[in-house]
């Protein structure tokens, strides 16, 4: 039996009440909000028969860990299920597959933030490592504004082994890296491709470099040193995402 969940702020709830309405079991607004923007989404609710009930901002607060701003809006939701197995994904792997690798990254913000890239890009799926991984929680589920419940996490206990398994089945798998001497134009993305993130600090561990077929640089032009996690993981992504339209296009990538 699916279990509930909680989804906190507009664009969470938003994203659940028009993928699967029927999944939101009931949802608390702030009885001191009577702003536009709550009042349409009050409206989005009751229209699809969402049970809708008052609460004051303490309770609300005392729904969600301190750390999520939930707006004034938090709901109790079963959870849907977009997992797949690491076979699964095997067997679904096209000329036309794009991955996203996650390594190690295990603030909840940033996972969200990532999924929420991966997904707008049109990604296959996100591969993550059962330990050293951040979950879907509501911190990481607000973050992703939707995207955790639209694509596929895959979770795997070895990931260099996963990676390697990517590879022999014809995936080019490449990993961001600071210190390498090719950067992310380099690399042909327009076939089956994963690209493999590392963790802020850390970034990629030793044997997950060594799986790759190579590394990866993001050019940076300024003064700053590295890039967020998730705003790496969008650059990255939509690289592949750029060379593939210009390759149906007909032009040089």
């Amino acid at each position: 039996m699916a279990k509930n969940i909680v989804l906190a702020g507009f664009h969470a709830v938003g994203a659940r009440l028009r993928k699967d309405p029927d999944s939101l079991v009931s949802v608390y607004v702030d009885r001191e909000r009577r702003d536009k923007r709550m009042v349409e989404m009050r409206k989005q609710l009751e229209e699809a028969g969402v049970r809708v009930m008052l609460a004051d901002h303490a309770r609300l607060s005392g729904m969600v860990s301190r750390e999520i701003p939930h707006q004034g809006i938090v709901a109790m939701a079963r959870e849907i299920e977009t997992g797949m197995s690491f076979d699964e994904l095997m067997d679904q792997i096209g000329p036309d597959s794009l991955f996203l690798i996650l390594d190690g990254v295990t603030d909840p913000r940033n996972f969200g933030a990532c999924l929420r890239s991966a997904d707008a890009a049109g990604a296959t799926a996100v591969i993550i490592p059962k330990d050293r991984s951040a979950s879907v929680t509501p911190a990481a589920a607000k973050a992703a504004a939707g995207a955790a419940e639209s694509i596929p996490v895959v979770q795997v206990t070895n990931l260099a082994a996963a990676i390697v398994e990517l590879r022999d089945a014809g995936v080019t798998v490449v990993g961001a890296a600071g210190e390498t001497d090719k950067t992310i134009y380099d690399f042909d993305q327009t076939g089956a491709f994963a690209w493999v993130m590392g963790a802020e600090g850390p970034g990629l561990r030793q044997l997950t470099r060594k799986r790759c077929d190579g590394l990866a640089a993001i050019p940076l032009l300024g003064s700053v040193e590295s890039l967020n996690v998730s705003v790496a993981t969008g650059i990255c992504l939509y690289e592949a995402v750029r060379q593939r339209t210009m390759k149906k296009l007909g032009r040089k990538a």
